[in-house]
């Protein structure tokens, strides 16, 4: 949760990201003339065919941190609704990813008898914390499978979606890649948690 005096100086914080006055750390931004580290941390989890539980940290890229400050601090537009998207590219997120860039840095994984994106229903947030527990992402293998390594949040909910302007909220590698056969069924869940100190 966003501390009161980080709220407070709303408009100093972002001046600072207009003016690359920031860090980027291993877990999100830090303001040294404010002396104050902002994070979103989480846990991405997912179960292939209801079993075989697997866990790994999100990151929250610069691009997510920027919008929720506009969104939540600055009375910016907020995004409805967000869509979790997976990923067959080994390789691991990092800060700089994007909305736009995701498609190719990270080649979006599309094998799946969904026709879109799917919603991230989250639950209303409590103690600076959120997650779809109760109705995970759904992805159902077709074709010949493949291999995922990860997922992510997304605002677009189309596949394959590189447009300019569609953000990325965060993202995860898979602690160890899902080789998926057709007819499996791989969910994922996102537990997303914003701290400040």
């Amino acid at each position: 949760m966003l501390s009161p005096a980080v709220i407070g100086h709303g408009r100093e914080f972002l001046r600072a990201l207009r003016q690359k006055n920031f860090e980027v750390t291993d877990t999100g931004l830090w303001f040294p003339k404010q002396g104050c580290h902002i994070s979103g941390m989480g846990l991405m989890e997912n179960w292939l065919n209801g079993e075989d539980r697997d866990s790994a940290p999100n990151i929250v890229p610069t691009e997510a941190l920027n919008y929720l400050l506009t969104a939540g601090v600055l009375n910016g537009a907020a995004i409805g609704t967000w869509n979790v998207a997976l990923f067959s590219g080994n390789v691991t997120p990092g800060l700089t990813l994007t909305g736009e860039t995701f498609v190719s840095v990270c080649t979006e994984y599309t094998a799946y008898a969904e026709t879109t994106r799917q919603a991230y229903v989250g639950a209303a947030a409590s103690g600076g914390s959120t997650d779809n527990s109760a109705s995970k992402a759904t992805f159902t293998a077709n074709g010949g499978g493949g291999t995922v390594y990860g997922a992510a949040a997304l605002q677009s909910s189309a596949k394959s979606d590189a447009t300019v302007g569609n953000k990325i909220l965060c993202a995860a590698r898979f602690s160890a890649s899902r080789a998926l056969v057709a007819t499996d069924v791989l969910s994922v869940q996102y537990t997303l948690s914003l701290t400040s100190s």
